[in-house]
């Protein structure tokens, strides 16, 4: 069975589900039972499998501590905002964001303290935003597309002090060691930036929609003509009313602690890479990116608590909160979970196996690069994983490329802009998952109205590859 079009079964299910669902998670866990029975054929031997490739995936170093720093993080962001810190920010914002156009601005400039990672991003800007987008003439669905593509797209462009550099130099030096091509792999990964089409393309797009068209979701109407909606609206009124009445407006205590966890992740990213480096910017490349993020969060988070205990919150509330904040994110997490479990299984069944088999022997050495990224998107939209499309990707990329003689560095750079495009449009997306979880924004319905800006930012994509792919041989 293992390299069959059966491979292919487990993603074939997951879309159509989560579609009529509007749940992401059945699709991938009807995905995942499905995988796991065709690897075990009897009653009991595909549950024994489902719990084996949960808890095997689970356990993975990395997977753990995303898991640990998601619901950590989540936990840290709630209690700046019941200590004040985000109402504060709002307030402090709110003097100078009174248009669209200023709340766009706010959206894009604080890409800067935010840029080492996406879920980071997410969960420190979206709860803001959403706030504030009660003052301002703006749609959830703006704020969320907004957000979402100064995400992903730009992590992956950022060269230092992110969880995704490590990860994408690791995959990057182990593809070329398999064809045995002696080259720095994280000067590769700096001169394949250039070639990530797809995050510069839509990029460019973001900024169309942040400042020139407003960008809707397609269940968004007037909540003047539906009477559920503007019910639901007065309700929150009410609630933030609440909110305001009981809540300080302490700035500092979210700017504080997103400076304390931004200035630590740059220092110890250098301290943790600096032995084994032979210069400075050498120094992140060395360090455990993943690692080091996590050791930054809990030092703030430590450092966070004594400062709100200063301040006379009881260690009651915050111990409550921080709880309360962590388990907000536990759909997530469950996304998570189930994703890495079904690449886990499909790639077990041989999904990649067939793909190279069957999908890539008829590509021309001249297109490997633009075909390598319509079959990446097609792959990483499925799993709505980058990390897991540029995982099973890149030794086949590399590969191809190197046995064809076309250039790896714009092949590596079609592996990435691949992984991307995933991470950007799949409703299986953690990040989607997250951003939608917190705007309250229907995840499949959001997912299918940014769909078309995608696929436009896809198409370029294509064409800009095979442009390339012509003119560096």
């Amino acid at each position: 069975m293992e390299g069959s079009w059966v491979s292919l079964l487990p993603f074939l299910v997951v879309i159509p589900i989560a579609i009529l669902s509007k749940q992401v998670q059945p699709g991938l866990f009807a995905g995942l039972i499905l995988g796991c029975y065709l690897k075990a054929p009897d009653l009991f031997g595909g549950i024994k499998t489902l719990i084996s490739y949960i808890v095997s995936n689970l356990i993975i170093p990395n997977n753990i501590r995303i898991v640990i720093f998601l619901y950590v993080f989540a936990g840290l962001i709630n209690l700046t905002k019941i200590t004040g810190g985000i109402k504060g920010f709002v307030d402090l914002a709110g003097r100078k964001v009174k248009t669209r156009r200023a709340a766009m601005i706010l959206i894009w400039f604080s890409t800067i303290g935010t840029f080492n990672n996406p879920n980071f991003r997410i969960v420190t800007i979206a709860p803001i935003m959403k706030i504030l987008k009660r003052r301002l003439p703006i749609s959830v669905a703006n704020i969320g597309f907004a957000i979402d593509v100064t995400s992903n797209p730009v992590v992956v462009l950022v060269p230092i002090a992110t969880a995704f550099v490590g990860y994408m130099v690791s995959l990057i030096k182990t593809a070329l060691v398999q064809v045995g091509i002696n080259d720095n792999p994280y000067s590769v990964y700096i001169r394949s930036i250039p070639f990530n089409f797809f995050s510069l393309v839509i990029i460019a797009i973001g900024l169309y929609y942040s400042f020139c068209q407003e960008f809707r979701h397609n269940s968004e109407g007037n909540n003047e003509n539906n009477p559920d909606a503007q019910k639901e609206e007065e309700e929150l009124q009410k609630c933030l009313q609440a909110y305001d009445e009981t809540t300080p407006s302490k700035p500092w205590n979210l700017l504080l602690p997103l400076s304390i966890v931004l200035l630590m992740t740059l220092f110890l990213s250098w301290w943790d890479g600096h032995t084994q480096a032979s210069g400075f910017m050498d120094a992140f490349i060395k360090a455990d990116a993943l690692g080091v993020m996590l050791e930054a969060l809990f030092i703030t988070l430590i450092l966070a608590i004594l400062f709100y205990l200063f301040q006379h919150f009881t260690i009651a509330k915050l111990v409550t909160q921080f709880v309360n904040g962590g388990n907000e994110l536990v759909s997530v997490i469950l996304m998570l979970t189930l994703v890495w479990a079904l690449s886990a299984v499909s790639e077990d069944l041989g999904f990649s196996k067939y793909i190279a088999t069957h999908l890539i022997g008829w590509i021309p050495p001249d297109f490997i690069a633009p075909v390598v990224f319509l079959l990446g998107g097609m792959l990483s939209y499925f799993i709505g994983s980058s990390w897991g499309t540029w995982g099973l990707l890149m030794p086949l990329g590399v590969t191809l490329a190197h046995q064809a003689g076309s250039n790896i560095i714009l092949v590596i750079g079609a592996v990435f802009a691949s992984g991307t495009f995933g991470a950007f449009a799949s409703p299986l997306s953690d990040n989607t998952v997250a951003l939608c979880t917190i705007l309250e924004l229907p995840a499949i319905e959001y997912a299918r109205s940014k769909l078309k800006p995608s696929l436009i930012a896809a198409g370029i994509t294509t064409i800009l590859f095979g442009i390339a792919s012509l003119f560096m041989k």
